[in-house]
């Protein structure tokens, strides 16, 4: 530990967890987790098949909405560089119970995070080698869509849960070096594919403003708001970089300055990625670009070889992605079981002295991932349903935090709510100052209609079956009452019991000293 790291032990953290992040990895934590090449090319079929060209404009709205909830983010991480931020930040700003339920949602949402990241490898390697189709054989079987293109999605999903794993478990240096080095190839393979797309050009800018390739039916405006999950997956997990905050050089000087980073780089890139694809696509109407999305365009556009080399840059996009999902949720489970606010908390709590990293969360966040892959082997609907769920549990956790800290800065609108306090250089740390209510306003409205978004039972996303299924179309809003079910239950157990003892996060409500 350097002289500019923070003593975890002055908020009541022993130092276990290995410092191995510096400026560009916790960059990288943030960055590789949204995975605009991951996000994007797993999503922008479904995205142009629900609302034709003109889904674009999800994206800049998406990405407003986004923004407000990171600058609040980015005001608690200095002021609290804890692992496990989302339950720690929670717990503080409105006490145990309300920490306890936003971590465990987060938690589960998590998981299948990590799930979803993992079969984007079915967007990207059947499209440069036809062997990677382990399941049938044909083009058209590589579709997520059908039957043998979900199959094989899982298959390669599952093989990629245990290579992240692995590397999880090496320890953070790894974790580090190989998310760092794959979000460098990701930003190059942006960069090249933008600029190519846009030279290969078919039609203008205008484009947006039409909905070619839309063939739904009824008001535009909510078939736009179903297009709105691609958005809405692809800006999250920008609060990666507040996971690792105990295993950050200078946290406080570092992680708020690398979510805002890691969502505004991500933001840009990612808007203009879907602008060159839509203004370069052969075709708009004849049905690739929603079946075969993105990586129907490069290989039209650039050629077998040099589509499928920036294919290549993709394919380490997904496992930079996967690899920083399952590091965010291990630190998550990770903080909460050292409170003993999570099953088998005495285990889960450990880090290795050799590796200083939590090896068991990680291994359970890579087996709940696969099984929760396993468990949908037969289901050609895992792909859009996981995909909203997921993130339908991360908005729900992230309003969480915005939620109390909005109560928060209203209780306290005539005081200061955020003590002063200075970074690791003796800078003053970050805040939104005067701006910040309207900005925490903003966030929690737009996070309550994400949410209503996410989870409204459409059959599109959640039930393709041709006779309809009620269980498979609310599976959101059943899967997630099933978690706070499950999670009353076991918090009541521990807290009947008097077995859970949260007493590093109490109920402050405002920030600490730094």
């Amino acid at each position: 530990m350097t002289a500019t790291d923070v003593d975890p032990g002055h908020i009541g953290y022993k130092q276990e967890l290995h410092r191995g992040v510096g400026t560009f990895a916790s960059f990288a934590a943030g960055f590789s987790f949204v995975s605009i090449l991951t996000t994007v090319f797993q999503l922008f079929g479904l995205g142009f098949l629900l609302g034709g060209a003109s889904f674009f404009w999800s994206w800049p709205v998406v990405f407003a909405g986004q923004l407000c909830v990171a600058l609040c983010f980015s005001e608690l991480a200095g002021r609290w560089p804890v692992s496990g931020a989302i339950f720690q930040w929670s717990s503080r700003l409105a006490g145990v119970s309300w920490g306890f339920f936003t971590g465990w949602i987060m938690v589960i949402g998590q998981i299948l995070t990590v799930a979803v990241a993992a079969i984007a490898m079915q967007a990207v390697l059947p499209a440069i080698w036809s062997g990677f189709q382990l399941v049938g054989g044909s083009a058209a079987d590589s579709s997520i869509l059908s039957a043998t293109g979900a199959q094989n999605a899982i298959i390669l999903g599952v093989i990629l849960l245990a290579i992240t794993t692995l590397v999880n478990v090496l320890g953070i240096r790894q974790m580090a070096a190989a998310t760092s080095a794959g979000v460098a190839i990701e930003i190059v393979g942006v960069v090249v594919l933008v600029g190519v797309l846009f030279a290969l050009s078919e039609r203008g800018p205008g484009v947006v403003l039409h909905h070619t390739g839309w063939t739904g039916e009824g008001h535009y405006f909510f078939a736009w708001l179903a297009s709105g999950l691609m958005a809405a997956y692809v800006m999250v997990g920008f609060d990666s970089a507040g996971e690792l905050a105990e295993e950050t050089h200078a946290p406080r000087k570092t992680t708020p300055k690398t979510i805002i980073r890691a969502l505004t780089t991500s933001g840009l890139g990612g808007g203009l990625l879907i602008l060159a694809a839509l203004m370069s696509a052969p075709s708009l109407t004849d049905g690739n670009l929603s079946s075969a999305g993105l990586s129907w365009v490069l290989t039209e556009r650039l050629g077998n070889v040099p589509g499928r080399l920036l294919l290549c840059c993709v394919a380490v996009a997904v496992f930079a992605c996967t690899l920083a999902c399952q590091t965010s949720g291990a630190r998550m489970m990770y903080s909460m079981s050292r409170e003993g606010a999570f099953p088998f908390g005495k285990a889960l709590g450990k880090v290795s002295p050799r590796t200083g990293t939590p090896i068991l969360t990680s291994i359970v966040v890579g087996v709940g991932a696969a099984i929760a892959l396993l468990v949908n082997i037969n289901s050609t609907t895992i792909f859009t349903a996981l995909s909203s769920i997921c993130i339908a549990m991360l908005y729900i956790g992230y309003l969480g935090v915005t939620l109390p800290l909005l109560v928060v800065r209203i209780r306290h609108r005539n005081t200061d709510h955020f003590p002063a306090g200075v970074d690791e250089d003796g800078k003053p740390l970050f805040s939104m100052g005067r701006f910040g209510l309207a900005v925490n306003i903003v966030a929690v409205i737009y996070q309550v209609i994400m949410v209503v978004n996410l989870m409204w039972p459409r059959t599109e996303i959640y039930d393709l079956s041709p006779d309809g299924n009620w269980a498979l179309q609310y599976s959101a809003l059943l899967l997630v009452a099933a978690v706070v079910a499950i999670g009353a239950g076991y918090f009541g157990y521990k807290r009947l019991h008097r077995t859970i003892d949260l007493v590093h996060v109490p109920h402050t409500h405002v920030p600490a000293e730094a």
